[in-house]
């Protein structure tokens, strides 16, 4: 209980929530579209059913990771990996859901559901275990059953009106693609091999890089989407 009122908890929770709900987009609407095509009945079920096995099987494959994050060295590749999520967060995607293929059956549906989040959730795995990395060592299991408990439902109940926010308001991905880059810098340094060297450069310098992974994250983001378009309109003006 003493854990409770510790305000690292409640930040490292609010983490683990916002940064599975940011990533988990295109999760939701592969369980749209694995079971499109069953009947209503079905649907639901399927739904159910494969968000139930893909929420276990994220649980472990996070608690997985966080336990692999307490060797030397993974940490500085996992902050990189989540920087380029952060990146690429920023990037417009291209069309990637003709290749899900609706199930007509119930089994199928659940089947294709949990091979989907399966593929698709590296990126979820890594960005929620260094949210529960910044949260008290004695409660990480526990934020990562409730933010992932809380969040994931939280995805499939309201998946459309999400993106459409995220649509609307633009500057929520943004900010989103910039705490991922804070929690980049934050996993770096306190990567068990040189956390004592940033240690000793003392909390201003730690905050800093910090910091600085928000904004680096922001603007290689929009670099690359402002090259992107360049490209296509210098594509189109080719063609025509």
């Amino acid at each position: 209980m003493e854990l409770l009122v510790e305000g690292a908890f409640w930040i490292a929770l609010a983490k683990i929530i916002w940064v599975n709900i940011l990533l988990s987009g295109d999760n939701a609407v592969v369980i749209a579209l694995a079971a499109r095509n069953l009947p209503d009945n079905q649907r639901k079920k399927a739904v159910m059913y494969g968000s139930a096995a893909a929420i276990v099987l994220r649980v472990v494959l996070t608690l997985f990771a966080v336990q692999l994050l307490h060797f030397p060295y993974l940490k500085i590749v996992g902050a990189l990996l989540l920087f380029w999520i952060g990146v690429q967060l920023l990037v417009p995607e291209d069309d990637h859901e003709g290749g899900i293929k609706s199930a007509d059956h119930l089994m199928g549906a659940v089947r294709t559901i949990l091979i989907a989040d399966l593929v698709m959730s590296l990126d979820n795995v890594i960005a929620v275990a260094a949210a529960a990395e910044s949260g008290p060592p004695a409660a990480r299991t526990v934020l990562l059953l409730i933010g992932l408990g809380l969040s994931i439902p939280l995805i499939i109940a309201g998946s459309q009106l999400l993106m459409r926010v995220m649509e609307r308001f633009p500057i929520i991905i943004t900010l989103g693609a910039a705490l991922l880059g804070f929690v980049a810098g934050e996993m770096l340094v306190h990567d068990a091999a040189v956390e004592q060297f940033f240690q000793g450069l003392g909390s201003t310098t730690t905050v800093l890089i910090e910091l600085a992974g928000a904004i680096g994250v922001v603007l290689v983001g929009h670099w690359l989407t402002s090259r992107r378009r360049q490209q296509q309109t210098a594509g189109g003006t080719s063609a025509s």
